[in-house]
């Protein structure tokens, strides 16, 4: 993890970090359509990623990683499909809690491995949404930091 740089993205990486986005959606969001993706896909670029702090991990001058928050919630987390379970969205998680007051998430049910990370790492749902924040029928876990 020495290697792993946090970095602050500009828009000259919006490009990478939509390729990452799709590499890891492809890798772990087996309930969605190619349609589905695509759409996601153009909403990430032309609208969300504007709307959030972004946070990236380079590891060799590629972006691995990256992150985007909003106020106390964490709005998206993306992994390289290779750099999963490496200890990459821990150490992106842990800046956000510790530096920006991260206590919130939304999470697909279906991705029963982000949410099983979200738990490991302290968090538990609070309300359960039979939409994603776009319409489509696929179930949202909210989910909060517990309080130790």
């Amino acid at each position: 993890m020495e290697n792993f740089k946090l970095y602050v993205p500009n828009l000259s990486d919006y490009p990478a970090l939509i390729s990452l986005w799709e590499s890891s959606v492809r890798a772990t969001h087996h309930f969605l359509s190619e349609a589905d993706i695509q759409s996601y896909k153009k909403l990430i670029f032309n609208t969300y990623l504007d709307q959030v702090e972004l946070f990236c991990l380079k590891h060799d001058n590629e972006i691995i990683g990256f992150m985007g928050l909003s106020e106390d919630f964490l709005q998206m987390l993306f992994i390289h499909p290779n750099f999963r379970g490496k200890g990459v969205g821990k150490q992106l998680i842990s800046f956000a809690i510790k530096n920006k007051n991260i206590t919130k998430v939304d999470v697909n049910e279906q991705n029963k491995q982000a949410f099983g990370f979200y738990k490991h790492l302290g968090f538990q749902v609070t309300d359960r949404y039979e939409h994603d924040a776009v319409g489509k029928p696929y179930p949202i876990l909210s989910m909060e930091l517990r309080k130790n």
